[in-house]
């Protein structure tokens, strides 16, 4: 029997940041890579901190094709929605190509939906509103894509493990080793029960003792205090205008028209994908929404018309 082939996708929290081992990162998915197979799967984590979908597409996708993996886990997103370039359009776009050229190699692929990050920062409402919607929309779009390409889909947007602090690091963004632990071990139960994973699942104790407070501190200090620059000098002058949009609709009573806006952009978003060839797996095609989002209606045959690079934030008034 040989080693499952697995390549991992992604950004630093598949990189591994929060769960340092040695000089490095270790993180949920080379320990989910322990327990694939017997003898040990042949890993290759091909994610980068920073990462967004374009890399994704353009830079990491290639590289994993290459190596003609039997799983492949595509976990991104987040950071699109922390750019002032934020376009569902380009990302459903990107994110569909992704899975529909692993899925014509036969590959079984892994997606989940994330928390939302301004909730995870503790921002206030008018702020973290933006952000939220942005990520429900990624959310969305991740679930109705993995529908359609028969993706093992984890659902790590909810539940305990996003409100229990003993889950997470100190930037509050990316998981400690225990939260990386649940989530290899969450993976590890859908591949089990696919037939795919044939290893002892990870273990859900930590190996380490947490990073010490004075550690943490030193961490937030130094690649935190960097992070939030970049940041700064990136989304935050439109998070504000975001948030001055907010507090408008809000005074009015109008703040449902945003969320409406931001769904209507996933549906035509969804609806203007190409049809997918015969796959060789499963043979996926419809796109299944969440409950409550439709699609926008459309003639039988539409056009298929490109979207431009700039386009207006869904969330603007």
């Amino acid at each position: 029997m040989r080693a499952v082939r697995y390549v991992a996708l992604g950004d630093s929290l598949t990189e591994g940041v929060g769960d340092p081992v040695g000089n490095g990162w270790r993180g949920w998915a080379a320990l989910l890579a322990g327990g694939l197979s017997e003898p040990p799967a042949a890993f290759t984590n091909l994610a980068v901190s920073g990462a967004q979908t374009r890399d994704v597409l353009e830079s990491q996708l290639p590289a994993a094709l290459a190596l003609r993996p039997d799983v492949a886990s595509v976990l991104v997103g987040v950071n699109d929605t922390l750019r002032r370039t934020f376009d569902i359009h380009h990302i459903t776009e990107r994110l569909d190509k992704v899975y529909a050229a692993f899925t014509r190699q036969g590959t079984a692929v892994l997606t989940a939906c994330l928390p939302d990050p301004g909730a995870m920062l503790g921002l206030p409402g008018v702020l973290a509103n933006p952000l939220a919607r942005r990520q429900r929309a990624v959310n969305t779009v991740v679930h109705a894509l993995s529908e359609r390409y028969g993706a093992l889909h984890l659902h790590a947007a909810e539940g305990d493990w996003v409100d229990d602090r003993a889950m997470w690091s100190a930037d509050r963004l990316h998981p400690g080793e225990r939260g990386h632990r649940q989530l290899a071990i969450r993976f590890h139960e859908l591949l089990s029960d696919a037939g795919i994973a044939t290893g002892t699942a990870p273990a859900s104790e930590p190996e380490f003792p947490p990073p010490t407070r004075s550690a943490s501190l030193v961490w937030l200090a130094t690649a935190g205090t960097a992070w939030v620059l970049r940041r700064c000098n990136d989304l935050l002058p439109q998070l504000l205008r975001l948030a001055a949009v907010e507090m408008r609709h809000r005074a009015r009573g109008t703040s449902a028209r945003l969320d409406l806006r931001a769904a209507h952009a996933v549906s035509t978003a969804l609806a203007a994908l190409s049809v997918p060839e015969p796959q060789q797996r499963s043979g996926p095609g419809k796109l299944v929404l969440p409950e409550g989002l439709s699609m926008p209606a459309q003639r039988s045959a539409p056009e298929q018309r490109p979207v431009p690079e700039q386009q207006p934030e869904p969330e603007a008034a």
